[in-house]
């Protein structure tokens, strides 16, 4: 404690000037001072600020802009009041399209940097109508506070464990958005207000669902606030009193969760905890890309790895002669096979396995497949790379969440496999974030 509180005192207390040279992977500013890199909240490439440090170690400091001396063509006035302290986003002073050209060249230095590969053509940027109002999923914290004697609910602060002080959030989707001051009176009144942790929101075309974390059992008062509440605003309550399988509706059968794909004429139907893209509009033209970059043809056999509830497996099959999807949820596996069936789809089939563990007794993995889509969870598609070469797989989609280990599994499937990285893109899954998502299209070499 005593050597923490002596680093505190020897950060410097007055301003410090700096030019800003690029954007960190997590949205903050870059310098040197000193030679020694310093990241720096709230500061845009091209910019000269002035900045407190807030963090002095011994690879590079952390530091937040205080006053912007020469501004960059691409800042631009936050929408939320919070934007700076709330750690739901980071890019809101930098223009939408400069963010996604940001983003885009994250990816290019990755690939470069990390993988030793470059590809033949640079994707344009996928983006949806809008960057606000487009989170259909989140977790809320949510927390009584003694000293303020209320509660707070929202995203937690930037590098800190406390709830962002704020009543509305302008990337939740507005029915969610505009509920954020109305969530925090409703747990204000509840006997448990100190028993709720936190809310995790999941919303389909039609439904949106609210699911309270609970680590006390609610009084009958509060069953019928929290009743009263999802009545007047339209949304539907559930509790979860402990792990996930404890999820259940306040009362009543549970609501219909679904999103429709009207291109491929598909709705997909999911559980409030199950994983689905937050934004569905991009997510209708990521798959879209996806099939436009694979070319599924009638006589050929796809395989959709990390397949979830089917959200790339089931327009696939509408192309495709056949294929096949692989996911290590069990449950998620369950409704990719009750979507077929809803959807009338009889050329697919699923099969539940562990793809980062032994694959080898797979009766799938012996099969032969034209081409492959991947859609791995951020620590990439490593473990499974090596069997496709034996499959026969002549093209590979690969969706990413995270650029670092896309670069890395494309060195693999580039410089070890045989593979060309043809082509690749980011898509804005999440506007005002740092969170890059991005899409690319590998072809075996001739």
């Amino acid at each position: 404690m005593a050597r923490s509180r002596s680093r505190r005192r020897q950060l410097p207390t007055e301003p410090v000037r700096a030019q800003i040279e690029s954007l960190s992977h997590d949205g903050r500013g870059v310098a040197h001072i000193d030679g020694k890199a310093v990241f720096i909240q709230g500061a845009l490439p091209g910019e000269e600020v002035e900045f407190l440090y807030s963090r002095r170690q011994r690879r590079y400091d952390e530091g937040r802009a205080q006053h912007v001396i020469q501004a960059s063509p691409e800042r631009v006035e936050p929408r939320c009041d919070a934007f700076g302290i709330c750690g739901g986003c980071s890019l809101q002073h930098q223009a939408p399209d400069a963010q996604i050209q940001a983003k885009q060249q994250a990816l290019l230095d990755a690939f470069e940097r990390i993988g030793r590969v470059r590809p033949e053509t640079t994707l344009p940027p996928l983006v949806s109508g809008s960057p606000w109002g487009y989170r259909r999923k989140a977790r809320l914290g949510a927390k009584y506070v003694i000293k303020k004697e209320k509660v707070l609910v929202g995203f937690r602060e930037k590098g800190t464990g406390l709830i962002t002080d704020t009543t509305r959030c302008h990337v939740l989707h507005p029915k969610v958005g505009e509920l954020i001051g109305p969530l925090a009176e409703l747990i204000g009144g509840l006997s448990i207000r100190d028993k709720v942790p936190q809310i995790e929101v999941a919303m389909g075309d039609q439904t949106c669902v609210l699911i309270f974390r609970l680590l006390h059992p609610p009084a009958p008062r509060d069953i019928e606030r929290l009743r009263s509440f999802g009545s007047h605003h339209g949304v539907a309550i559930y509790l979860q009193e402990g792990g996930p399988e404890t999820v259940r509706p306040l009362e009543g059968e549970p609501v219909d969760l679904s999103y429709h794909l009207p291109e491929h004429d598909l709705e997909i139907h999911f559980l409030p905890s199950d994983f689905t893209q937050v934004n569905s509009e991009l997510n209708r033209l990521m798959i879209d890309r996806a099939l436009d970059l694979l070319a599924p043809a009638a006589d050929e056999r796809v395989l959709d790895l990390f397949c979830g509830l089917g959200n790339f497996t089931l327009p696939l099959a509408r192309r495709a002669g056949e294929v096949i999807g692989v996911e290590g949820d069990a449950g998620l596996v369950a409704r990719a096979r009750d979507n077929a069936r809803r959807n009338g789809i009889g050329n697919s089939a699923y099969f539940t396995a562990n793809l980062y563990g032994d694959l080898e007794r797979e009766p799938w993995l012996r099969q032969r497949f034209d081409k492959v889509l991947l859609d791995p969870p951020r620590s990439g598609a490593l473990e499974v790379l090596e069997h496709l070469p034996p499959m026969g797989a002549e093209r590979i989609v690969y969706v990413s969440c995270y650029p670092g280990t896309l670069a890395r599994d494309a060195d693999l499937l580039v410089n070890r496999h045989g593979y060309r990285l043809v082509s690749a893109g980011v898509m804005d899954m999440f506007p005002h974030t740092a969170h890059v998502e991005s899409i690319a299209l590998f072809e075996k070499k001739e």
